[in-house]
């Protein structure tokens, strides 16, 4: 006949037990899931998560390297209002202990009066540009912009060149682990989708236009980059592209987005970087390790006109 104090003494032993395996399970789960990550594409090049065991690999190798890289973002009309949170987290994230050189295309200098704080290493390269009104107009010409802006001053000042839009803070580390010869990065929302999902343009008549059997990913615009002169001859190409679209009345569906697309397709990056880089809280959104990059402006869209007061959207 078991006892009371037997029988709770079991129980307890039971539960202890119990816990002991549940943890066991999702240790093993999170070591499973790191092991399932893609590491590399099709073709072979890195496709980049921060912790992985190669992404240390790589930082250590750029860690014997002078190596100067520079951080390109556009901050015209009302996306001025999100540049001095940008460049803050670049301080804190973007390559922490490297040289880095920021080139801030605006059209209102003066907002950066008195500047960011910056720390050793670390410069600020003011480009006054004309306003360009509303996303589409920006989208569509932001492309001949940073390709004027690497031709005139950025591939005499720095080796490695990132374009990032304004709207986005960095939240972890973005180390040396994304520099390569043509980088890109994976859309958060369509990362692991169907090629048939991709929203490629579609329209033949488009030099943007993507046949059903191309493509590999889709890659966001929001964060693209390498060495400066793969980044120029992609800018300049799209700049190209876009411009002789236009002039035929045409305009693609995700703008300069389905050019970058279009160009990676025929120019495949050299380092995929996972959505771990750009990302955003949506239903859609790529489950990932390690949130590092992530657009404020995606998020302010999905919210209430209270809730983007809160956010300081």
């Amino acid at each position: 006949r078991v006892t009371k104090k037997q029988l709770v003494l079991y129980c307890l032993l039971l539960s202890l037990l119990v816990c002991d395996e549940v943890r066991d399970i999702g240790v093993g789960s999170v070591e499973e899931q790191q092991q399932r990550l893609p590491l590399e594409t099709s073709w072979g090049a890195p496709l980049v998560w921060g912790d992985s065991d190669s992404s240390a690999w790589r930082r250590a190798e750029f860690a014997h390297r002078s190596v100067r890289t520079g951080l390109l973002t556009i901050a015209v009309g009302p996306y001025g209002h999100f540049l001095r949170r940008f460049l803050s987290s670049a301080e804190l994230y973007f390559l922490a202990g490297n040289t880095v050189v920021y080139y801030v295309l605006t059209d209102s200098p003066r907002a950066l009066d008195p500047p960011t704080p910056l720390g050793p290493g670390r410069e600020l390269r003011v480009v006054p540009v004309a306003e360009m009104p509303g996303w589409e107009h920006l989208s569509q010409g932001r492309m001949a912009l940073l390709a004027a802006t690497i031709k005139e001053s950025v591939r005499n000042e720095v080796d490695y060149i990132f374009c990032m839009d304004v709207d986005q803070e960095l939240v972890a580390p973005v180390g040396a682990e994304i520099l390569g010869e043509l980088v890109a990065a994976l859309h958060p929302e369509l990362y692991g989708m169907p090629r048939h999902a991709f929203p490629y343009e579609r329209e033949p008549a488009s030099l943007a236009h993507v046949e059903e059997a191309e493509g590999d990913y889709y890659y966001t615009s929001e964060l693209y980059g390498g060495l400066c002169a793969e980044v120029y001859a992609m800018a300049q190409a799209c700049s190209q592209l876009i411009l002789q679209d236009q002039e035929k009345g045409l305009r693609a569906r995700e703008l300069e987005e389905s050019y970058l697309n279009r160009y990676l397709i025929n120019r495949r990056p050299t380092c995929v970087l996972s959505p771990e880089y750009s990302w955003w809280h949506s239903a859609l959104a790529a489950d990932v390790p390690t949130r590092r990059v992530v657009s404020l402006g995606r998020q302010c869209d999905s919210l209430e006109p209270q809730k983007r007061q809160e956010q300081d959207c």
